[in-house]
């Protein structure tokens, strides 16, 4: 396992300690900020992330942060992508154990 996956892994496992003590997810703080987005497929199958924020906010139905959590851990885990790890870590930037070569490329190059 790379250090960005550890470094994603444990920041989730933070992030369900707060949701767990009443405190906003820096997951969910980062999607109301618009750096990403969570949302169905459109055959509901699972979910989809995506930089930035991809709908109207009146057409937004939120994903519940469990399902969110427990999809990004199975991603990360299952798939090793890379690109996705940089991105949720992207969330993280403030944390202590941030590196700046995980910084997601930014779009166009």
């Amino acid at each position: 396992m790379s250090d960005l996956t550890e470094f994603v892994l444990a920041r989730l496992d933070d992030d369900e300690r707060r949701y767990a003590e009443g405190v906003l997810p820096a997951l969910d703080e980062a999607e109301r900020r618009g750096r990403l987005r969570l949302m169905p497929t459109d055959d509901d199958s699972g979910l989809l992330l995506l930089p930035g924020p991809v709908e109207a906010q009146e057409e937004r139905v939120p994903v519940p942060f469990p399902e969110k959590v427990a999809h990004l851990r199975r991603e990360i885990r299952e798939r090793g992508d890379e690109e996705t790890a940089r991105l949720i870590a992207s969330v993280y930037a403030a944390h202590p154990d941030w590196r700046g070569e995980w910084e997601a490329a930014s779009p166009g190059g």
